[in-house]
């Protein structure tokens, strides 16, 4: 090679090594965001035990991985180095897995930072910082009344901190350097801002889950290897267990069928294709059907007893990306076959009813008394198991009504329920912010459509929320001392919304205790919810000492079946 060859090598080479000091592209971006979710996976336990409550309940940690994880799933299927493109992608998989509270407010966050970058195929550190502030305006307007000494706290002080600083020379590198120096220094502060943490001596989940991801993300910018961040994500893979199926079984519930297409110009106008085309002719071979477009592959999922159809008439607009196709009578570890509907051969499309319902319930015993008081959809959630908006969005089109009134039945997962809600449009759908499985119980109690009347029904159930208050009795999993109550580690602890109210030794002196503290003397109905891990002679123990001493107040039970706690008071 002559010398000025070799110079000029050398010349390009330093040109590049220089962009990509200068420039964030859609590459890099996309390893950075498998970087940060690889480190929020490996400190995921550890966010999740920074609970205020200390209660094994803390799901932070695994909500915010399973929110990026969802959108690192999209961005792997994307073969680009737009960073707008790849952002693009990135925000449409987090805003379908959000889950949680703060994985709802990461979403949003993301979500902003996607339209800071919208004009850009690359971005120097200016154009990050504008965007990362443009996140942070999005993450603040998703909250309706944003509380300092969260998450969202130690997003703007990060970012503030960090555009602060930007001059001339600025890199990428050092941008990041500066978000997460500042990043580490708020969190420490969150305590003094927010007198709950202080009180249980931890700092904010949400804002440590940030920390982490962002780490992650410099990490990769220096070169440093985080392990586990080159794989590809696969979400909740099921194990099966094909022992539920054998040669005399009969085919009763179809097949639970999932495509990725790749629509092809040379089959249809990739452009102006629409969607609709695929769901009306999938209503007449299943249900449960969840069909949208992004840019040029359609993404489905419908139940139904002949898939081979559905790949057949998919196949006239383009070609298979994936396929999964699995039999629905085979028993998932977190499914219950016993839940899903039979199926007929070629169901006809269902008429578009006035109203529906989706309930957010944890335990067997729970849903099905859900389902009898007329709830249309249980979706399978609660403390440690967040649903996500996708999971709201297909059961919203199970239900197919016109107006669907939406139970979260817990105050982290309300914010999920909304964001699918903003994103479904094929109906009206009413979240009812029920905080508890008390108050949705409540409000689930007294549906009546009759009125006809979606915002008379609305106000009916909120107003009925308000007639009961729900006490809870769990295990503490670490000291602590709230409200004036000293917890020990392994004690049964009780405690109305964020109040702890008793701790002890033995689990039916707390429950006691609760039930007093919270005036049974003053209630007329009780309705116990028993815990999967409850025996009968606590339940039979509990019933008898209300009778005893309570004799004017109705005691019910329900085998709820739910975990973490034994007993859920729903007092009225």
């Amino acid at each position: 090679m002559k010398q000025m060859d070799i110079l000029d090598k050398q010349a390009a080479e330093t040109e590049a090594d220089y962009d990509r000091d200068k420039f964030l592209d859609g590459e890099i971006f996309a390893n950075m965001v498998r970087g940060g979710a690889a480190q929020l996976r490996s400190n995921a336990d550890e966010v999740n035990n920074l609970n205020v409550f200390p209660v094994p309940d803390g799901d932070t940690g695994d909500n915010m991985r399973m929110t990026i994880e969802g959108g690192v799933a999209a961005i792997d299927r994307v073969q680009t180095n737009n960073l707008a493109d790849v952002a693009q992608k990135l925000s449409q998989g987090m805003l379908l897995g959000a889950r949680g509270n703060s994985g709802v407010i990461l979403s949003q966050f993301f979500a902003g930072l996607t339209r800071g970058f919208a004009k850009h195929r690359r971005a120097d550190a200016r154009a990050v910082g504008a965007a990362m502030e443009e996140g942070v305006k999005q993450a603040y307007a998703s909250v309706i009344t944003p509380t300092e000494g969260t998450i969202l706290t130690v997003a703007r002080e990060a970012v503030q901190y960090a555009v602060s600083r930007i001059n001339d020379k600025s890199t990428i590198i050092t941008l990041f350097s500066d978000l997460i120096k500042e990043m580490y220094n708020s969190l420490q502060r969150t305590p003094d801002l927010l007198a709950a943490l202080k009180e249980a001596g931890v700092v904010d989940s949400g804002g440590a889950g940030l920390f982490y991801i962002m780490q992650g993300f410099y990490k990769i910018l220096i070169g440093e290897e985080i392990e586990g961040s080159s794989r590809i994500i696969q979400l909740q893979p099921p194990e099966v267990d094909f022992s539920s199926f054998g040669p005399d079984s009969e085919m009763t519930y179809g097949y639970c069928t999932e495509l990725l297409l790749q629509l092809l110009h040379s089959k249809t106008d990739v452009d102006a294709f629409d969607v609709n085309v695929i769901i009306d002719y999938l209503k007449t071979l299943g249900d449960s059907i969840v069909a949208f477009k992004t840019d040029s592959i359609v993404k489905l999922h419908v139940h139904t007893m002949t898939p081979e159809k559905v790949m057949e008439f998919c196949r006239a607009y383009g070609e298979f990306l994936s396929v999964k196709i699995e039999n629905m009578s085979v028993q998932h570890s977190h499914t219950v076959t016993a839940d899903l509907p039979a199926m007929q051969e070629s169901p006809a499309a269902k008429e578009v009813k006035d109203f529906g319902t989706v309930a957010v319930a944890s335990g067997e015993g729970i849903k099905a008394l859900f389902h009898q008081l007329g709830v249309d959809e249980v979706v399978s959630g609660g403390q440690t198991q967040n649903p996500s908006a996708q999971d709201f969005l297909a059961a919203f089109d199970r239900v197919n009504a016109a107006n669907i009134f939406v139970f979260p039945n817990n105050s982290n997962i309300i914010m999920a329920a909304k964001q699918a809600a903003q994103l479904y449009d094929r109906g009206t759908v009413r979240v009812i912010e029920s905080k508890d499985l008390g108050q949705g119980y409540a409000a689930i109690s007294s549906l009546n459509f009759t009125s006809g009347d979606p915002e008379q029904i609305e106000a009916t159930l909120c107003e009925a929320m308000t007639m009961v208050s729900t006490g809870f009795i769990s295990t503490a999993v670490r000291n602590a001392d709230l409200s004036g109550v000293h917890i020990e580690c392994g004690d049964y602890i009780g405690f109305v919304g964020k109040e702890m109210m008793v701790s002890s030794t033995d689990k039916l002196t707390a429950a006691k205790s609760l039930l007093e503290k919270m005036g049974m003397e003053n209630l007329y109905l009780i309705t116990t919810f028993v815990g999967r891990e409850t025996t009968a002679e606590e339940i039979d123990a509990l019933t008898a000492w209300a009778a005893e001493y309570y004799p004017d107040v109705e005691f019910y039970t329900v085998e709820g079946g739910q975990d973490v706690y034994p007993f859920i008071f729903v007092a009225e």
